[in-house]
């Protein structure tokens, strides 16, 4: 029997718990650390490990970890894995993998030199109906999709932003990064790389909260000739609406939707009908806000998977950098 994988956590925000869940379910939890020395020593406590205040002292003394799991802010995402990768340490990365596309490949880089692995969380990929219309467009059931709609109707309020990083360019990056950066990988998965993008954006109602856009709204057309729209806020009143992704092919048209892309909406496919989808994990649950799905227990059986067994990885740092490369694309689009 293979003594089981030993995680390290850096960043003991909200989704640090999330992880935490999984990694005593899967794995083994030896350390935890943050800046703010209460919420590592909370974390610590709670799970009987070992608290550190500052990444360098955890690299340097926990050798018997395998695997670093960064839920750092976003902007710091790239400095914690290289330093992570350097050390000697594979490195499982948050959403998303960091907020340029130059850090991006400084990472993989850093891991290649490294010969290590660095694993990109993807979670939304995992949702039932959205593998199940991934699958019918690989099988061809849908034809050559013509077009597509995604929307992202969400709420974040000013308690969500108030004393955090959330909200500021340089650990945030902006509203596509931290809040749908999930649904713009699923693009990328379903239909390949984007080609031309016209974008326009606004900061409504957090002018005072946050340096960047609450809405946008995006025109994309991808190189296979397919054309595109996205249109997403954080300006839906009171709570979230919708998460949804509608494809128009040749010989089908399906609608993901749900507020977390975890229902399937509408399908009307020529000879083809999606059926038994299991149900789906549910969303993450922060207390104050929602996020997105919680799958994150399949990220984390597929690195087991290729640590222990060598299988594929199911998303990997290039992936990763594809989706930043989208957001960075649209962003410049609108002139940021």
């Amino acid at each position: 029997m293979q003594s089981k994988i030993k995680f390290g956590i850096i960043g003991c925000g909200r989704i640090a718990q999330r992880h935490i869940e999984h990694i005593i379910n899967k794995a083994e939890l030896v350390a935890v650390c943050d800046i703010v020395e209460e919420k590592a020593n909370d974390y610590a406590a709670k799970n009987n490990v070992r608290a550190y205040y500052h990444i360098d002292h955890l690299l340097a003394n926990e050798r018997s970890i395998d695997v670093i799991a960064i839920c750092s802010p976003n902007g710091l995402h790239a400095e914690h894995t290289i330093k992570s990768l350097k050390a000697g340490y594979h490195v499982l990365c948050e959403k998303p993998l960091a907020i340029s596309v130059s850090d991006c490949g400084k990472m993989i880089e850093a891991a290649e030199k490294a010969n290590k692995r660095l694993f990109a969380i993807k979670q939304n990929r995992y949702n039932p109906p959205v593998m199940a219309v991934k699958n019918a467009i690989d099988q061809g059931y849908l034809g050559k999709i013509l077009s597509v709609q995604l929307n992202c109707f969400w709420n974040r309020n000013a308690d969500y932003y108030q004393n955090s990083w959330k909200g500021t360019m340089k650990l945030d990056g902006g509203t596509l990064y931290t809040q749908f950066s999930h649904f713009i990988d699923l693009l990328y998965w379903m239909l390949g790389d984007v080609k031309d993008i016209y974008a326009f954006m606004a900061n409504f109602i957090h002018k005072d909260m946050i340096e960047f856009e609450d809405t946008g709204v995006v025109i994309l057309k991808f190189y296979s000739g397919t054309l595109g729209t996205v249109n997403y806020t954080v300006n839906s009143f009171g709570k979230n609406m919708e998460g949804s992704l509608t494809l128009f092919g040749e010989k089908g048209t399906v609608k993901i939707g749900g507020q977390y892309l975890n229902e399937l909406e509408y399908q009307n496919i020529e000879g083809y009908k999606i059926e038994n989808l299991p149900e789906g994990n549910h969303a993450n649950n922060y207390g104050t806000y929602v996020g997105s799905m919680s799958n994150h227990d399949k990220v984390y059986d597929n690195l087991i998977e290729v640590l222990q067994k060598n299988a594929a990885i199911t998303t990997s740092g290039y992936e990763g950098l594809k989706t930043v490369e989208i957001i960075e694309k649209i962003y410049r689009a609108a002139g940021k």
